[in-house]
């Protein structure tokens, strides 16, 4: 199985993201919009006070997925992920986050508007070194399949 293209493949039918946070072994999940670029880097929107956002700041280590709604007896797939994420200052209608947004999501300048603003949604990375893809559409059983990723 080429697992970079299913996830290449599959990524398009997702807008959210579970991101997973851990301080002083408390960990947390959320729910953010991704968008990511050619590279698969991955980018979110999100608040500095935001409870992700703060623990970010101490412990930049994230692990993720994207998956899609299933049901019982459906065959399933799921993309993983674990990296490392930072907040992106001053992004400006060049920068690859907002241009994945806007790609993705129609954004205009007002997003780049809102992230200059203290309280706005700020611009986040997450570069990405491991994916990892369980899947039961091309394989019986289902497996997960990794991918080392060093681009």
């Amino acid at each position: 199985m080429d697992v970079e293209k299913t996830i290449r493949e599959y990524l398009p039918q997702i807008i959210h993201m579970s991101l997973a946070t851990c301080v002083n072994n408390k960990p947390w999940v959320c729910e953010v919009h991704f968008a990511y670029d050619q590279d698969l880097n991955v980018y979110f929107r999100s608040k500095v006070n935001s409870r992700h956002s703060k623990e970010i700041t101490k412990n930049p280590n994230v692990s993720g997925n994207m998956i899609t709604q299933h049901f019982k007896d459906q065959k399933v797939r799921g993309v993983y992920f674990e990296g490392t994420a930072q907040l992106l200052e001053n992004v400006t209608e060049d920068d690859g986050a907002y241009l994945s947004f806007k790609k993705r999501y129609g954004m205009g300048k007002d997003a780049l508007e809102d992230a200059s603003k203290d309280t706005g949604h700020k611009f986040y990375k997450v570069t990405i070194k491991n994916w990892a893809l369980f899947d039961s559409y091309k394989t019986s059983p289902s497996k997960k399949f990794i991918l080392a990723w060093n681009k």
